[in-house]
């Protein structure tokens, strides 16, 4: 078995999300992702069974790096509205930083390969996010409606200002991010 760099892993990895937000999943190939990592197509299979499987990894290590990013800063002392605020602020943050993880999850999340894939559950990842939305629902803060539907109110409107932004289309700025946290908090407040 030969020894596995995880530099390789990595360019692989890179590759691979740059490749899908050019030229998307259709058109993408083991070959094409050896050849912008730099690496031999066999090299590819030593650390990955499939493309799949590289896929669905990457999928998983993006999701990791995404929720260490989002609840940075978290702790048990915040309010439910400050949690709701890091939260989107730490959400912009990522996205803004990582534009090329953040359009690799956009495209992965609406594809129809997503189901098809036998992916690690990565909702422990995000169980601090959750405490604090729950906590705020049992303390009567937020409306008694569910998680996705009222994370979806904090998420959605973050990731349409950072694709705007990305387009040229609005500045992700101070004074938008804040007009967003407010109308956020807004709507799902009880």
């Amino acid at each position: 078995m030969r020894h596995k760099d995880e530099n390789k892993s990595e360019a692989i990895f890179q590759a691979t999300v740059e490749l899908l937000n050019e030229i998307g999943f259709s058109d993408i190939s083991m070959s094409k992702i050896a050849k912008r990592a730099s690496v031999s197509s066999a090299t590819i299979y030593v650390y990955f069974e499939n493309k799949e499987d590289m896929l669905g990894k990457l999928y998983v290590k993006v999701k990791h790096r995404l929720s260490r990013s989002i609840i940075n800063g978290f702790d048990s002392s915040l309010s439910t509205k400050a949690a709701c605020e890091l939260f989107m602020r730490n959400t912009l943050k990522f996205m803004l930083d990582n534009k090329q993880e953040f359009l690799f999850l956009e495209q992965f999340s609406t594809s129809p390969l997503i189901s098809k894939l036998k992916l690690e559950d990565t909702s422990p990842l995000f169980e601090p996010l959750y405490a604090f939305i729950e906590k705020g629902k049992r303390d009567g803060e937020l409306k008694q409606i569910g998680m996705l539907i009222l994370l979806s109110y904090c998420y959605f409107p973050i990731a349409q200002l950072a694709l705007a932004h990305f387009k040229g289309q609005a500045e992700a700025n101070e004074e938008h991010l804040g007009q967003i946290i407010r109308m956020s908090w807004d709507a799902i407040r009880a």
